[in-house]
């Protein structure tokens, strides 16, 4: 199902376009989360960080990507994760209310988030089943397969975060690529 031209821009009107710079929050736990983010320009991250102060990275926003706290803002409980900016940024922001307005009155938008989230979803999944079925190696290759883009425009650090290594076994498994 298309939109029409109009339905496109009464879409786009409850979109609000904002700049963050590198290094910049968007979400931080404890944030009452009422909007979610599509990404134009830039990366974000989405991470946990626990009480040890240990960092999990759930996500890298991409450009055409998005990223929200989505159990805080499904479920207007306070945020729990990090959104935050690896490099200076253009999103758009859709906010919860407008969402919803949105999802009621054009069923192709609802379909389009509910196709958007089961991408996800999916996405999620594969990087679950990844962390589960390969060792260091075969997490870094499948990264580089996926998004090779990330490796020149995410520091090293984040990306060994990612991988669930350290800083030392990343440049160990670029090392030993470089070498193959």
């Amino acid at each position: 199902m298309r939109l029409t031209d109009d339905q496109f821009a009464y879409i786009f009107s409850h979109f609000k376009a904002l700049s963050f710079k590198k290094g910049q929050a968007i979400i931080s736990p404890g944030d009452e989360v009422d909007a979610e983010y599509f990404v134009l320009s830039g990366c974000l991250k989405t991470f946990y960080m626990n009480d040890e102060l240990k960092m999990f990275i759930l996500q890298f926003a991409m450009p055409n990507w998005w990223a929200s706290d989505y159990n805080a803002l499904i479920y207007q409980v306070k945020a729990t994760i990090t959104v935050d900016c690896v490099t200076d940024a253009q999103v758009l922001c859709l906010s919860s209310n407008d969402r919803e307005k949105l999802c009621t009155e054009l069923h192709p938008f609802e379909r389009f988030l509910r196709l958007r989230t089961n991408k996800g979803y999916m996405a999620a999944q594969k990087r679950l089943l990844s962390f589960m079925n390969n060792d260091a190696n075969g997490r870094y290759e499948e990264l580089l397969k996926l998004s090779p883009e990330l490796y020149n425009l995410v520091p090293k650090q984040l990306i060994a975060a990612y991988l669930g290594v350290s800083r030392e076994t990343l440049s160990r498994l670029t090392y030993k690529r470089k070498g193959s």
